[in-house]
């Protein structure tokens, strides 16, 4: 038995074992902590609970100003949920009248329901409580920059139509006559809640505006982003809603992992049984394959859903069927007379081909799932490209060399070890 060969088998068994238990329970060193792989992805809406809403833009807008007040409404949108403080949501639009949110671990779906449903509503405001104009009077608002003593200075930069640069020239002249400071603010209100309330130092007469504050370039960026959001407020209907409850998503994915672990137990035990040493390295290999998946779900952000387990689940299927198409070809070459290591050379070669297509048919599939799916459709894509690429990583060189690192570790010509 070659000792060093064994002692690197043995190293690599350990490190496995290290980050396999570093996922499933976390660890902690010192002021070091790793958290356990289950707690550091973020669930989907399915398993964490929550609320998805689907609008439809009532509106007769088509082509590019439908697509500018979609967007413009999705943005809007945003804005809201991030005001009820939910991690990562998911809004996306679908088709050309529709947005979906999905808005995983809220405590309060209703409001959150009633919130993103209202329409738009963007208006400047006198003290009195008088409307100016509305969101649909501004033509642009941008960031630029004036010079002062302490060096440029952000501001938001407004360009009203026709109509709104006369209401505008009309109310700033009629407040900049103002004694009071506080009786010449007009305030912008985006549904109703205040996000500026600059000062009228001057009257506007050309339609062109400068709101300036003490706010940097990121905040000056955001009001202007919300005013310009605001220009084409959209109808919105409620077409579809449903409320998930926290406890039936975890009790969804207690009973998924409970699952997806028996099957690859029982998974692992066959490998093991039928093909003896190369089944071992076999389930070496698909755990490192369930390591690359987790901590690269985990280090991209990939949302967990129950549609993504089982596109997991049907990835480490992959993975194993590659395995036995590699073992089988690695057999017919054994009973064909060729050492051991000669066959393991000629049948990884020669199911390389079978492997390679298999999964890059599937891995289309999962892209195409991916690139035009909404919702679940989507996580189910998201973990079947990670899969398939961690499949074909580990099939096809991590358990060759791991192979070819046995029969140099026992030097056996013991045909039985290997299936036969």
């Amino acid at each position: 038995m070659n000792m060093k060969k064994t002692i690197l088998f043995i190293l690599i068994i350990a490190i496995v074992g290290l980050f396999s238990f570093t996922a499933i329970n976390g660890i902690e060193v010192g002021k070091m902590k790793i958290s356990k792989v289950k707690d550091s992805i973020d669930l989907g809406l399915d398993l964490a609970g929550g609320v998805y809403v689907v609008l439809e833009a009532q509106t007769d807008l088509q082509g590019a100003e439908l697509q500018k007040a979609m967007e413009q409404s999705k943005m809007i949108i945003n804005e809201r949920v991030d005001s009820l403080g939910v991690a990562e949501p998911n809004i996306t639009i679908e088709g050309n009248k529709r947005i979906r949110i999905e808005l995983a671990g809220i405590e309060n779906p209703q409001e959150a329901i009633d919130l993103i449903g209202k329409t738009a509503q963007l208006q400047f405001v006198d003290p009195d409580g008088k409307e100016i104009l509305t969101g649909k009077n501004v033509k642009g608002s941008d960031v630029s920059f004036h010079q002062t003593e302490m060096g440029d200075k952000p501001v938001v930069s407004l360009e009203f139509d026709k109509e709104g640069a006369e209401r505008f020239k009309e109310a700033t002249s009629r407040l900049v006559e103002k004694d009071v400071m506080q009786e010449k603010i007009i305030y912008i209100v985006l549904d109703e809640q205040v996000i500026s309330a600059p000062i009228v130092n001057a009257a506007i007469t050309d339609g062109k505006a400068v709101i300036e504050g003490e706010f940097d370039v990121e905040e000056a960026n955001r009001l202007a982003t919300l005013i310009r959001a605001g220009a084409l407020p959209v109808e919105m209907s409620e077409l579809q809603t449903s409320i998930i409850g926290p406890t039936l998503g975890l009790e969804a994915l207690d009973k998924s992992i409970k699952a997806g672990a028996i099957a690859i137990l029982i998974i692992f035990l066959f490998m093991l049984i039928y093909y003896k040493i190369p089944g071992l390295v076999a389930d070496i290999g698909l755990t490192i394959y369930i390591l690359i998946v987790v901590y690269a779900m985990k280090f991209l952000g990939v949302k967990l859903t129950l549609p993504g387990i089982a596109g997991l689940i049907l990835s480490v299927g992959m993975a194993v069927d590659a395995n036995v198409l590699i073992f089988e070809r690695i057999k017919e070459e054994l009973r064909n007379g060729k050492s051991i290591r000669a066959s393991i050379d000629h049948g990884f070669n020669r199911a390389l081909s079978s492997v390679l297509d298999s999964n890059i048919t599937t891995l289309i599939a999962g892209i195409v799932l991916y690139y035009f799916g909404i919702g679940p459709i989507k996580g189910f894509g998201v973990t079947l490209i990670l899969g398939i690429i961690a499949s074909m990583i580990t099939s096809v060189f991590i358990t060759k060399q791991l192979l070819k690192l046995t029969v140099s570790m026992t030097n056996t010509k013991n045909t039985k070890l290997y299936g036969m």
